[in-house]
């Protein structure tokens, strides 16, 4: 299956409105109409919305009312699509830890730390470029220039450190050497 799927459940005809329509859509479309196949297949999906006339709630599903207008669905349908693409992106693995884009807060499988943005940025630089220098962070993350003699990278990183050190009891998280810092 697409990484995107409308799932119709218990309405013939808004199914073939969709299958007359597929080839302009951004999404895979499917047709179920017993309660109990809908939770069998839901494991196959990586995102799904059920789109239904069905009064009754199906448990534990993305379900969105069938509206009267045709745009109106697929509005209501992207929107949700959209929003599971956004929170399927906004976590980051980092090591042992799990980096939230959306609410910046770092966490284990036993503490979450709050970040800022500035400590948000300089993690994910390091990320993206395993040994970064010093004059490359002062340059790319805190916009300085490179003539400009400044220790805000290095504070920066020393309370980075520290945090790490007292929340989560890792004095390696962010490490440095002679071809500069990296994370462990």
């Amino acid at each position: 299956m697409g990484s995107k799927t409308l799932i119709i459940y218990n309405s013939p005809i808004l199914f073939e409105i969709f299958e007359e329509i597929k080839e302009n859509l951004n999404f895979d479309v499917i047709t179920l109409d017993e309660k109990k196949m809908v939770r069998s297949y839901l494991d196959k999906f990586e995102n799904y919305v059920i789109v239904s006339k069905d009064e009754n709630k199906i448990e534990n599903c993305n379900l969105l009312n069938v509206p009267s207008r045709l745009d109106k669905i697929l509005e209501q349908i992207n929107i949700w699509f959209l929003g599971n693409k956004f929170a399927s992106q906004s976590k980051i693995q980092i090591g042992n830890y799990f980096l939230d884009l959306n609410s910046r807060q770092i966490s284990n499988s036993d503490n979450m730390l709050n970040l800022t943005e500035k400590e948000t940025e300089l993690i994910l630089f390091i990320k993206a470029n395993k040994f970064v220098t010093l004059k490359d962070l002062e340059k790319k993350v805190w916009k300085h220039s490179s003539d400009l003699e400044t220790h805000t990278v290095e504070t920066h990183v020393y309370r980075l450190r520290k945090k790490f050190s007292e929340k989560f009891k890792d004095k390696k998280f962010i490490k440095h050497d002679k071809k500069g810092y990296y994370l462990q």
